[in-house]
């Protein structure tokens, strides 16, 4: 049976954009929209323990099925139950089905009607995956939102690239959704937009997958290597054609700048490995840009990193002692300066929510833009 109604509830709609709040109930709790989603691909996010993302601030995270179907397997997880039992994670998870390393490991992947042939990072080993069998894994997980299997060209592609990857997507599509319902999940499972930078496409994949029926829809195949004004025009032809009572999830982009751009267009869910990936290599974002704690002027600097958060990071710690610890190499830099970063997006996210509330996104995505540079 499809997940309990409602899954998804607009709660107030910004005046002067397409920005909108919302809520997605879940069997492992709520999430208030617009939600960004720290990526744990692995059953962790890197460098945090469960305890610091909630207090961080986090209402769910991601994780990877072709990840966790290769280490630690289906069948550790099956014995917790549930991935977050096993990570010890209290909150909702959603999975990725693989869609993206078909993008990443490509010459490592063969890829047919049937489904798609991995070898394996880890060991060489083949592994198989099908649309069934990407439902299967995320259903032992206990994925609260599992994606479809799906498969992008890239970029630069050519249209018939293009055209081919959504054929075989939407087919995928169809596939999962019947295996799903088939398997009396109560969760939620998410069709993925593709097409390319074809407007036309994009607009058929939408109609294809609206017409199979999801919980919600994603998008797909962006931030990859297109231009700005590529990526703002793909998302504003595309979000008025996505059915405005599911949620609207952007895959994979994260940057604040991107973030405040698809929320203005409809956007309510994001993902990005940005902020704990650049906390390990020493970029940490503030409200008034990016910092490189490396650079010789933080050296003797006895300030926060960013006075206007509140995280564990930034209550305690100086500029002068983040680079020490990351001169150092000492393994506390990227606990700290991942707490500021998840913390820091997480925060952003309840202004806009906020914003959006009090009828202001506009001023407030001026207003964050008009100071936010870095060094």
């Amino acid at each position: 049976m499809p997940p309990r109604s409602p899954f998804f509830t607009v709660l107030a709609n910004d005046p002067g954009s397409g920005a909108r709040c919302g809520r997605i109930q879940t069997h492992h709790g709520e999430i208030e929209t617009p939600i960004f989603m720290p990526v744990g691909t692995a059953g962790t996010v890197k460098a945090l323990t469960p305890a610091q993302l909630t207090e961080a601030g986090a209402q769910i995270i991601l994780g990877n099925t072709y990840h966790l179907l290769l280490r630690p397997g289906t069948d550790i997880i099956a014995r917790f139950g549930s991935l977050q039992r096993f990570m010890g994670w209290p909150g909702p998870i959603l999975t990725d089905s693989g869609g993206f390393q078909i993008f990443s490991l490509k010459e490592n992947v063969r890829l047919a009607q049937e489904g798609v042939t991995f070898k394996s990072h880890l060991d060489g080993a083949e592994v198989f995956l099908s649309p069934e069998r990407a439902v299967e894994v995320q259903n032992v997980i206990g994925s609260d939102i599992q994606m479809v299997l799906d498969t992008f060209a890239g970029q630069p592609a050519s249209r018939e690239a293009d055209l081919r990857a959504l054929a075989l997507t939407s087919h995928w599509a169809a596939r999962a959704r019947r295996h799903f319902l088939e398997s009396g999940s109560e969760h939620a499972q998410f069709g993925i937009v593709q097409g390319g930078l074809h407007s036309d496409l994009r607009a058929r994949a939408i109609e294809d997958l609206t017409r199979i029926g999801f919980e919600g829809y994603a998008i797909g195949g962006l931030s990859v290597g297109e231009s700005r004004h590529e990526f703002e025009r793909i998302l504003t032809g595309l979000l008025p054609l996505m059915p405005p009572d599911r949620p609207r999830y952007l895959m994979g982009s994260g940057t604040p700048e991107e973030i405040l751009t698809a929320v203005e267009r409809g956007v309510d869910m994001f993902d990005c490995v940005l902020p704990s990936r650049n906390a390990r290599n020493g970029t940490l974002f503030t409200s008034r840009g990016k910092v490189r704690i490396k650079n010789e002027c933080h050296k003797a600097d006895e300030s926060a990193l960013d006075p206007a958060c509140n995280c564990y990071t930034c209550r305690n710690f100086s500029r002068a002692y983040l680079r020490h610890l990351f001169m150092a190499r000492e393994i506390l830099s990227p606990i700290l300066n991942t707490i500021h970063n998840v913390s820091f997006y997480l925060a952003f996210m309840g202004k806009i929510r906020y914003a959006i509330r009090s009828g202001e996104f506009r001023r407030f995505q001026e207003g964050f833009l008009s100071h936010y540079g870095g060094e």
